[in-house]
């Protein structure tokens, strides 16, 4: 069953502006199977839930139980399932427990602001529970409340703490059986079998376990928290990933962390454990975006990948070494050179000379161009820009971000739109109407305009970079056992062509 755990009413609640018949229907309609009342020390009557009832009009199957919140001496705020009475403020929570033996007490919002609760705070023998999601934590709070309930395996709910209207029943808590009223919830809470409604997926990830966590209910607006958690397998990826994590907390600070431009919003990090949590994006990839959409709305999703693009190139950072360029691409060609030459390929001649025209451009484009490096993505393409919209019924509400910050350097900004265009025509290669319908001069105009103009040279340049990703998307399928396939072939005529303009 799911319940909905912690909520005010405006008639016992000062601090709340919705009325129960209001908050009890927005619960029902959002799918749950029962609500608790929980005004601050106030224990609603068998008699005004009964009545509450009538006159909000819920099938009888529908639970309408109350318990309380109370501040405690100890403890501050703590949420109390089956009590006989309502406690006053500053009540010791030991006399609550030696008052009520058979209640359910909970420790309420302990990440609320900035607060990180002790353990012996969640462990505190007194306790039966303690709430890890709320609406009054933070997207932080709710992830250190989730890592914590893994960590200690205490008894953990949900709570949305509703105050106003919109927002109830978003965190639930699960019940693994069914309830009749507010003594068996109790008593589920004391035996820990309850816990928060979300999901959790473990997805694949390079040289990591990642995990992708959805808190709570889907309502009309699909607002569902959602976190993504990576843990490093070594010490080498984990300076690469921490450096990619403080890059998206700047991009953040600098007017990409809401709107219409995004990154995923960086949360927490954790050196000791190799841990690092960001906000994860909803919506859909650019590339899925586009083979599942209607052709009419395809040139607005391209045009936003240019546009964000172009708004970080706008800002001019320069957060990582501007030497390591040229280092690490002489790095990089020198792996892709070496899948051809390690297997003997026939085409080996054909990418070595791709490799030494790629890097004789990019040493003359520096060394001409000393101020133009900015800070780029480095793996701009279409399967790392999501397309989202935070109100399904409002079109204003798109956004556009891009995630996979890993190889992002310092280095010329037609880097990123090189590449971009590159793999977006290698990987819609098998939509050939999306291709047609969507040349590079929409994405080149739109890239311009948001950025205001571009340097001289800047087309030989994209073009060059092209050519470097095309080497690149070769290699890669040489490494996958795809190296007689005729992409391979199309992907070295085209870095040759790009490499002639």
């Amino acid at each position: 069953m799911l319940i909905e755990m912690h909520c005010h009413t405006a008639e016992h609640s000062s601090c709340s502006s919705i009325p129960a018949t209001q908050l009890v229907r927005q619960v029902l309609a959002r799918g749950l199977q029962g609500i608790v009342l929980t005004d601050h020390h106030y224990l609603w009557t068998q008699d005004e839930l009964d009545a509450l009832r009538k006159e909000a009009g819920v099938p009888d199957h529908f639970l309408i139980m109350s318990g309380q919140e109370v501040r405690t001496a100890e403890l501050g705020d703590v949420l109390v399932y089956g009590a006989t009475a309502s406690f006053a403020r500053d009540t010791s929570l030991a006399d609550i427990r030696r008052l009520c033996p058979e209640a359910a007490l909970v420790l309420a919002h302990p990440y609320r602001g900035q607060r990180s609760p002790a353990v012996a705070e969640l462990m505190n023998h007194l306790l039966d529970g303690v709430e890890i999601f709320n609406t009054n934590h933070t997207v932080r709070g709710n992830s250190r409340g989730l890592q914590d309930w893994h960590r200690y395996h205490f008894t953990a709910i949900a709570g949305t703490d509703t105050h106003g209207s919109g927002y109830a029943g978003i965190y639930p808590t699960i019940f693994d059986h069914p309830l009749s009223g507010v003594d068996e919830l109790a008593r589920e809470i004391r035996h820990g079998r309850c816990r928060p409604f979300l999901k959790e997926i473990p997805r694949s990830g390079a040289h990591a376990l990642v995990t992708e966590v959805t808190i709570g209910t889907k309502g009309m607006d699909e607002q569902r928290e959602r976190i993504i958690i990576r843990t490093i397998d070594s010490e080498l990826r984990w300076h690469s990933a921490e450096r990619a994590f403080q890059i998206m907390q700047t991009l953040a600070a600098n007017g990409f962390g809401e709107g219409r431009y995004r990154v995923p919003q960086p949360i927490d990090e954790d050196p000791e454990s190799r841990t690092l949590i960001e906000q994860g994006i909803r919506g859909k990839s650019l590339f899925d975006k586009l083979v599942s959409s209607p052709p009419e709305q395809w040139q607005e999703y391209f045009e936003l990948a240019a546009r964000w693009a172009a708004r970080f190139h706008g800002l001019n950072l320069r957060l990582t070494p501007e030497d390591e360029f040229l280092a690490k691409e002489e790095q990089r060609i020198g792996r892709y050179l070496q899948r051809f030459e390690h297997i003997g390929h026939r085409h080996a001649g054909k990418a070595r000379e791709l490799a030494a025209r790629l890097l004789e451009e990019e040493r003359g484009m520096l060394s001409g161009s000393p101020e133009l490096p900015v800070q780029v993505h480095g793996d701009y393409h279409p399967k790392n820009i999501f397309i989202g919209q935070d109100r399904l019924e409002a079109r204003s509400t798109l956004f556009v971000a891009a995630i996979d910050f890993e190889s992002s350097l310092t280095a010329p900004p037609a880097f990123d739109v090189g590449c971009f265009l590159a793999q977006f025509r290698n990987q819609l290669f098998p939509y050939p109407e999306i291709l047609s319908r969507l040349p590079d001069r929409i994405f080149l105009q739109a890239y311009e305009d948001e950025i205001g103009g571009v340097c001289a040279g800047f087309g030989r340049q994209v073009e060059t970079f092209r050519a470097r990703t095309n080497l690149s998307i070769a290699a890669y399928l040489i490494k996958v056992g795809l190296g007689d396939s005729a992409d391979l072939w199309r992907v070295l005529l085209e870095a040759e062509q790009s490499l002639s303009i």
